[in-house]
């Protein structure tokens, strides 16, 4: 592995940042490629290089988003920072992206995979969904469409999971933290949100660690990781676009029915 190295205490470039969202459904077999052990390198060491960028054009599900936001933009790199941030977080480039212009992307991915589950994505945008990745979970995975038939064990551990949500430190030892987040809920009609409950999340493996937490720090969680250090405008972002994925999909008529993607 190549490339120059973020400085020491620096703040994580986009496809670093990229790499440590990634890992944690990569690692599972979820999505992207097979060698998620180079994904994890990439994240723990700072290193940008050719084959970062060649993982992250493997992610058939995120990186058709990050070319749809940069291109919005008039932004040349889907991985330059401030697209990683919109798609992963949310934040103002989701802002400028017409309703058309995702519609179009979206028929030319999913419509021949989706079949009658079509019509809940395209319900979604309707009901003002924006192309974060909180998007992907709720509207294109066919999770939100179990729930409604009745199977919620599962479906709402995997929401739960899949989505990016954000916790404040409590604890740090060794590669594990335990971290104050709120659980998704579901009272049979509609996702929300539960009170703050204590959870151990994964910082590093094998002597090495994506990120060095202290109490008291907001953290961006994926699956069971900490993977990006959340500054207060990126805290106010993430929130955000949590309420409103949560408010668009909540709106969707339970007759759309399930998307049934696994883009």
């Amino acid at each position: 592995m190549t490339g120059p190295r973020a400085p020491s205490g620096a703040a994580a470039d986009g496809p670093t940042r990229f790499a440590r969202f990634a890992f944690p459904p990569n690692s599972l077999g979820y999505c992207g490629p097979e060698d998620h052990g180079a994904l994890f390198e990439y994240g723990a060491t700072g290193v940008v290089d050719g084959g970062l960028q060649e993982l992250a054009r493997r992610f058939h599900g995120a990186w058709p988003y990050l070319e749809l936001i940069a291109g919005a933009h008039g932004i040349d790199d889907p991985l330059e920072g401030r697209v990683v941030d919109a798609y992963w977080l949310g934040g103002p480039l989701l802002d400028g992206i017409e309703v058309g212009t995702m519609g179009r992307s979206l028929d030319d991915r999913f419509r021949h995979r989706a079949g009658i589950g079509w019509r809940a994505l395209t319900d979604s945008l309707l009901a003002g969904a924006r192309l974060s990745h909180g998007f992907h979970v709720f509207a294109v995975y066919p999770w939100v469409g179990l729930l409604r038939s009745g199977s919620v064990d599962e479906p709402l551990r995997v929401l739960d999971r899949c989505r990016i949500r954000w916790g404040r430190v409590l604890e740090v030892d060794g590669a594990e933290a335990t971290v104050a987040s709120r659980p998704l809920t579901w009272n049979g009609v509609a996702l929300g949100l539960g009170a703050p409950e204590p959870e151990v999340v994964h910082l590093g493996r094998d002597g090495t660690k994506l990120l060095d937490l202290r109490p008291g720090e907001a953290v961006a969680l994926h699956w069971d990781w900490a993977c990006e250090r959340l500054d207060a405008p990126r805290l106010a972002h993430l929130r955000a676009d949590t309420a409103h994925q949560l408010a668009a999909v909540n709106r969707v008529p339970a007759s759309s029915g399930p998307a049934h993607l696994l883009g």
